[in-house]
């Protein structure tokens, strides 16, 4: 039995580049990785990493993890990720049981879950059920360009690369319709419209995507968790997904039958405890997970340790940037649209302490 001593925010801000104007996709122009490492150290001196959400709100969510979850779990046994993550849960619902409070949540499970497998001295893939594979199938997720020939261009870079899936972020016919030309027709093609359209405007531009072979229409309208407007769309013929938005199993137990693919964030939902129980409703569903991973931090890591224990998880999304430095260089990559899982103790991801001083924000 080991007991948590600290419970540290650690917030970094790492430049990419894309080839954007980096507008469109986050309230103001996005041109840097802000990641929220939650480090735990317990009293056998082991050291788990995990990572809460952090895009465009790091500095609240790290406040989040030091003065609402830290003073609740230092003390407390690291043994039972699941149990300590419920028992949070229950503790921190009168801040919101969503949002912030539950990507701080999901920071510190994914880092208990880390520690468990460093404990255990395998993956947190043979904790959750065993190595089901040893690499995952991976597409590219570009940003939003908002201008058709740059999307023609990435899309065809993007599928010169190997990649047979390609995730636009694009929100207009002409934009969507310059991804098709640029990616061909033998890729798979999806959109992920970030909830800018009307249900009356989605409906009137599915012939369009018909025509282009849509994979699959992501997240289309506002609100997300309008589900039964969701469902409606299945009528016709495109795939819909949907799921970064929403927290916990509670809401993906709702959204399940709405959607063909159900999309849980590991960073965002609650961590790798309410992702197993996802993976788990989908599966009496019969439907296939395509979580949501535009990370380079452990929220990266763990996603793979979920996709090499659970067959439900189907794409792995890798995000089409390039990143100034990334927190360990052993990060695997993309090669012919697959990812190989590693197969080390905990999540597999050890900071570089360089790259952490060379970033870190505060």
């Amino acid at each position: 039995m080991s007991r948590i001593t600290s419970v540290e925010p650690i917030v970094l801000k790492i430049p990419f580049s894309d080839g954007s104007s980096g507008v469109g996709l986050m309230p103001t122009k996005w041109t840097s990785l802000e990641i929220v490492l939650v480090k735990v150290v317990t009293d056998d001196g082991l050291v788990g990493w995990g990572e809460a959400f952090g895009y465009f709100c790091a500095n609240a969510v790290a406040a989040a993890v030091r003065d609402m979850v830290a003073p609740v779990v230092v003390g407390q046994e690291a043994d039972d990720p699941a149990a300590l993550n419920l028992a949070l849960q229950r503790r921190l619902h009168l801040h919101g049981r969503y949002g912030i409070t539950i990507f701080a949540i999901s920071g510190l499970d994914i880092a208990l879950w880390d520690l468990a497998g460093k404990r255990a001295g395998v993956s947190v893939a043979r904790l959750i059920g065993g190595r089901k594979r040893e690499s995952v199938p991976a597409y590219a997720s570009l940003m939003r360009y908002g201008d058709a020939a740059l999307v023609e261009t990435f899309s065809q870079k993007a599928a010169g690369e190997g990649y047979t899936d390609i995730k636009l972020h694009e929100i207009t016919r002409e934009t969507i319709g310059a991804g098709r030309r640029g990616a061909g027709p033998k890729v798979r093609l999806t959109t992920d419209i970030n909830c800018n359209w009307s249900l009356a405007e989605t409906i009137a531009i599915m012939p369009f995507l018909q025509e282009i072979d849509l994979f699959w229409l992501e997240e289309p309208i506002f609100p997300p968790e309008d589900w039964e407007a969701l469902k409606s769309l299945g009528r016709f013929g495109i795939a819909i997904s949907a799921g970064e938005n929403a927290c916990t199993a509670v809401e993906f137990s709702r959204l399940v039958d709405a959607v063909t693919y159900p999309q849980p964030s590991v960073t965002k939902v609650g961590g790798i405890s309410e992702t197993i129980k996802i993976c788990d409703i989908a599966a009496r569903a019969g439907k296939t997970v395509m979580p949501h991973s535009p990370y380079f931090g452990p929220g990266y890591w763990a996603t793979l340790q979920l996709a090499a224990a659970r067959s439900e998880i189907g794409l792995f999304e890798y995000l089409y940037v390039s990143a100034e430095a990334v927190i360990d260089e052993s990060m695997p990559r993309p090669r012919n649209s697959r990812l190989a899982i590693p197969d080390l103790p905990g999540i597999g991801c050890t900071p570089d302490p360089k790259i952490i001083e060379r970033y870190r924000v505060g």
